[in-house]
């Protein structure tokens, strides 16, 4: 999965603009708990938050072929788009509290990638089901 984001964006706009596209930033507990698996996964896998998101393909929403992906182009002044701004902001600064459990992985609820299978999820949260 792969997208090209615009050079000046910051990587907090850029997993800001993911969070959204995968949430629809529906809840502030939904986009915290997202941002929480990100960081989680940025440091299970040793890797910046933003390498995380870009190289770990559980984002639908970078396949171009998504009907997700076209959200990755919100409104900046979008009130939701806004929420997740502040809240990747909070992760990136190592303020947000891990409201996930630990998780590393995610889905949501109408996809069932071979990965969950054998798993059981730990939180489901808003359509949103997380993994150790």
């Amino acid at each position: 999965m792969q997208l090209t984001f615009k050079r000046h964006q910051s990587d907090a706009d850029k997993i800001a603009r993911v969070i959204f596209a995968e949430t629809c930033g529906q809840s502030l507990r939904v986009v915290e708990a997202l941002a929480s698996m990100i960081a989680n996964g940025a440091r299970a896998h040793n890797q910046s938050p933003i390498d995380f998101v870009m190289k770990s393909n559980l984002f639908e929403s970078l396949d171009k072929k998504s009907t997700r992906h076209d959200l990755l182009n919100v409104n900046p002044s979008a009130r939701t788009f806004q929420m997740c701004l502040r809240v990747t902001d909070r992760m990136l600064k190592n303020c947000l509290e891990d409201c996930c459990f630990g998780a590393t992985k995610f889905h949501r609820t109408e996809f069932n990638p071979d990965w969950s299978i054998a798993r059981g999820y730990i939180l489901e949260m808003d359509g949103l089901f997380f993994y150790l």
